[in-house]
């Protein structure tokens, strides 16, 4: 059961980062599974669970970040991340599509929505969505924008792909679209509600995962596999 991360926690990434070096995380492997390994994946496993609870018509695939870089990616960085995170996404799209996802690092922590790996097609498949029904999806953004939890997230054209109004063009002229909240370390990271708050805040960017997942499937190419 998911009890809360620690200060702990924080400490311990700020270790990495100045130590990020496999004899000294040898040393704290045991401090890493007992303040951020273990605790990450019950908080995972815990908001599953809730989300599957509340959306029990869908089966829900989640992924859990290893603390372990990529050997073949360092690009002259240490070989162990200074931030873990997971994804939920619909067990029926492929594992870059859409989704939910949460993130903690030493600082903070952030969670959202969004289509990060999204294809050019499918960002015009999305662009395609709001210029066949522009009042569908005015009423979704409208509805986040008036509840202001959520920031609206993706690198921007340099040249516009078009002029959708000022509520849409902040979404239609994005290369990639996420929705992101960013937390200082502490708060409700630190107690056994994180769970619960995160199935809450999901739930209430369903509506908007539900689009991004109607366009993503929506492209000519299909899902990219």
């Amino acid at each position: 059961m998911f009890k809360g991360f620690t200060q702990e926690t924080s400490d311990f990434l700020w270790e990495l980062a100045f130590h990020n070096e496999r004899p000294w995380f040898k040393e704290h492997k045991e401090q890493y599974e007992r303040c951020l390994g273990g605790p990450f994946k019950e908080l995972a496993l815990e908001t599953k669970s809730l989300l599957e609870a509340r959306w029990p018509e869908r089966e829900w695939a989640l992924h859990i970040s290893r603390i372990y870089r990529d050997a073949r990616r360092l690009f002259g960085r240490g070989p162990f991340k200074d931030h873990l995170w997971f994804s939920l996404r619909r067990a029926d799209t492929p594992p870059n599509g859409p989704g939910f996802w949460f993130e903690v690092n030493a600082a903070m922590y952030l969670y959202g929505m969004g289509a990060y790996d999204a294809t050019p097609s499918q960002m015009e498949a999305f662009r395609q969505s709001l210029r066949a029904n522009p009042a569908r999806f005015e009423r979704l953004a409208l509805e986040l924008e008036e509840a202001g939890e959520f920031a609206v997230t993706g690198a921007e054209y340099k040249r516009p792909k078009g002029d959708m109004g000022p509520v849409l063009n902040k979404w239609y002229n994005r290369r990639w679209i996420g929705l992101e909240k960013d937390l200082d370390f502490g708060g409700a990271l630190l107690t056994p509600e994180l769970p619960q708050l995160l199935a809450d805040a999901f739930s209430r960017l369903m509506p908007m995962y539900e689009f991004f997942t109607e366009f993503y499937n929506a492209a000519p190419e299909g899902p990219r596999q």
